[in-house]
């Protein structure tokens, strides 16, 4: 037995066929197009991943991560930002996958329902992966000047820490 649910995506799809047909769009050549317009984005964009992805990988090899955590450590500490979640703070907005990967460990390190779980897990659903979204979005448009975005976004994200944090306190009182 199917959910409706299950449907959605297939009755979407037919839906969007439909209204080409009724509007005499040859939706194949349309849907050709778009696809040959999709390959040449990500062809574009191939090299901003490749540079992200290069420098997030020499950014927690040479222990990047772990020195700009224990310089912030003081800082947290006075504004009741739990030290476990500091490297999930760090690496957030450099790397998605990493963010999981460094969730997941405080995760085992701690116990979920803990401060410091409730807060990594609010932080992994409120924060962005700036410096990846940044470069996908800027390279597949082409953007060089980029004038406030990186700076505006940071400070959304150090924003989403430091209440993330709040927010998870006043919860459990």
């Amino acid at each position: 037995m199917f959910k409706f649910t299950e449907l959605l995506i297939p009755i979407f799809i037919g839906l969007i066929v439909l209204y080409g047909l009724m509007h005499k769009v040859n939706v194949f050549d349309e849907f050709i197009e778009g696809a040959k317009e999709n390959l040449s984005v990500g062809i574009g964009i191939l090299p901003s991943l490749i540079a992200m992805i290069t420098a997030i990988g020499m950014f927690k090899a040479s222990g990047g991560m772990e020195m700009i955590a224990g310089l912030l450590k003081p800082l947290t500490d006075l504004l009741g930002f739990p030290s476990e979640c500091l490297p999930l703070a760090v690496m957030r907005p450099i790397s998605g996958s990493g963010a999981l990967a460094v969730y997941e460990s405080i995760l085992k390190s701690v116990n979920p329902d803990s401060f410091a779980g409730r807060v990594a897990s609010v932080i992994l659903g409120s924060t962005e992966t700036t410096f990846y979204t940044l470069a996908v979005y800027y390279g597949a448009t082409n953007v060089k000047n980029t004038r406030h975005s990186l700076v505006s976004s940071l400070t959304a994200d150090l924003t989403g820490f430091i209440f993330s944090a709040l927010t998870v306190r006043l919860i459990m009182r």
